[in-house]
């Protein structure tokens, strides 16, 4: 049941992409009677054109237009990167929101305490994990031991690590809401060929579309979104699957294309009122990008272990995201279960020749971890735009420019030790552990949340400090990265900022 909206109707919010954040806020707007049309620049695909082949799978679901540095895993297509991705959902530490006060000020970073807290967003995050059925919460099981779960597990005894679990996966461990339990495929990052992983594709989408107050427009490239004398938005520009352009009026837009094109997107909507780009009069548009420090830690076990069966990623284990300065260095990392199809895993490595082919002999026996640790924002840390190179849309080409902070090292090479410890710990032998792996496949920062408009973007709820009916609804909005993936966040942030989007229309404020 789902609505068509014509170009001139003025009264809908129109959002920007369908993945964990656009996804979300679409269906918690349609769910409150409130008319959204919904443009997406990739296919609309359904769960039957998920295969278990990572190669085929990524042609069909990355983001290929040109781009120089550009991060890995975004995906155009519906659900965004909702639809390749691990299922991993830890909450962020109360200090987490406070890093600059916690930490203080750290050289060559652009440290901000968010302006919103943990007790805060708790109720969102309730919200979100019930929602997204996450394991362990809410009356759900937790997932199932894995292999590589129970491997985890048993080093972290070893290291005398106590905070592990297998809960807090975004992946259903029975049948719920509609959906199957998991049944260990282990192709996770290809997509759930079975739906049991969340994902906006077959969840917030779906759901929405059964309201009578939503619409989506797959293979809709937004251009341009264009504002008033006002310096409110009123429409946005997109080319459809034919390279036809469009305008479409709007109440007030959501933005959420992750990282790159969200950036792109207000970079490519300057004009005289903002000459720095749309919402950009702090500067900071683009800056501040942060990625996480991630590394994968792999050694060959005396026995099988067949961590490619199973859920992508089955456990987390806590104990070191806790604030520990004595360690040297500030803020701290999430050590989670890994395991990857051949590959990726050879990719991963780091090494060749005899070296990997040892490795790769041995598949069936590695062990693995993998790692997710905070990044501090940088402003040299940026997305920018080279005007002399376009793509099929006209638009600039976005280059991610992007270096590791000290700090970051320093915290490598503490979870370097620690994860070929627990590996080795469990008589796994030849431990390696390669930083920067997936090259950023969490992408936050650009367009940050801050308590003054000079020190970012958007308010306390996603809101452009520049523009009253612009909103960002993704991990742009990040203030800082905390040590948890994001996703769960980002979901939490999206139901909030619906719930206030509504409430301000109520208000006649929007």
């Amino acid at each position: 049941m789902s609505r068509q909206y014509a170009l001139n109707d003025s009264s809908v919010v129109v959002v920007v992409g369908s993945g964990a954040g656009g996804g979300t806020v679409s269906n918690e707007l349609a769910q409150k009677g409130i008319d959204v049309v919904c443009l997406e620049a990739g296919k609309h695909l359904s769960i039957g054109d998920f295969v278990n082949d990572p190669g085929v799978m990524d042609a069909k679901l990355g983001w290929h237009d040109p781009r120089k540095g550009a991060p890995l895993w975004l995906c155009k297509t519906v659900g965004g990167t909702s639809v390749r991705w691990a299922g991993i959902t830890p909450r962020f530490q109360a200090h987490e929101f406070r890093s600059l006060s916690t930490y203080g000020a750290m050289d060559d970073t652009t440290l901000l305490d968010w302006p919103l807290t943990l007790e805060e967003l708790a109720p969102y995050y309730d919200r979100a994990e019930d929602k997204m059925g996450v394991s362990g919460t809410h009356g759900i099981p937790p997932s199932a031991e894995t292999n590589a779960y129970k491997l985890l597990k048993a080093g972290a005894r070893n290291m005398g690590y106590r905070e592990y679990t297998s809960k807090r996966t975004a992946i259903n461990p029975v049948a719920r809401d509609g959906r199957p339990g998991c049944r260990q495929i282990g192709f996770c990052f290809s997509g759930c060929a079975i739906g049991a992983k969340w994902s906006t594709l077959y969840t917030e989408v779906a759901k929405a579309q059964q309201t009578d107050h939503f619409e989506l427009r797959p293979e809709s490239m937004v251009i341009k979104i264009k504002h008033g004398d006002d310096g409110k938005v009123k429409s946005v520009i997109y080319a459809d699957r034919d390279g036809n352009i469009h305008e479409q009026q709007a109440r007030a837009v959501c933005v959420a294309g992750n990282v790159v094109e969200t950036t792109r997107l207000l970079h490519n909507s300057a004009s005289s009122q903002f000459p720095q780009g749309l919402a950009n009069s702090s500067g900071h548009l683009g800056r501040n990008y942060m990625r996480h420090m991630t590394f994968a830690t792999f050694a060959i076990m005396p026995g099988e272990v067949n961590f490619h069966r199973g859920t992508r990623q089955s456990g987390l284990l806590f104990d070191e995201q806790y604030h520990k300065p004595e360690r040297g260095f500030a803020g701290g990392y999430l050590i989670e279960t890994a395991g990857t199809d051949p590959y990726l895993t050879a990719a991963s490595l780091g090494t060749w020749g005899k070296s990997l082919a040892d490795y790769m002999d041995n598949y069936n026996r590695l062990g693995a971890t993998w790692v997710t640790g905070e990044d501090p924002p940088q402003s040299s840390n940026r997305i920018t735009f080279d005007d002399s190179e376009k793509d099929q849309y006209g638009l600039p080409v976005p280059e991610i420019e992007y270096e590791f902070h000290p700090n970051s090292m320093a915290m490598f090479e503490h979870g370097k030790k620690q994860c070929e410890g627990l590996l080795t710990s469990l008589g796994g032998r030849r431990p390696v552990s390669t930083l920067g792996v997936g090259g950023g496949c969490h992408n936050m920062g650009v367009a940050r949340m801050s308590d003054k408009p000079a020190d970012g973007v958007t308010n306390r709820w996603g809101q452009a400090h520049d523009v009253d009916n612009l909103f960002v609804t993704d991990g742009s909005l990040f203030t800082t990265s905390a040590a948890a993936n994001p996703t769960l966040t980002i979901v939490a942030l999206a139901i909030r900022q619906a719930d206030h989007i509504a409430e301000r229309m109520v208000r006649n404020e929007l």
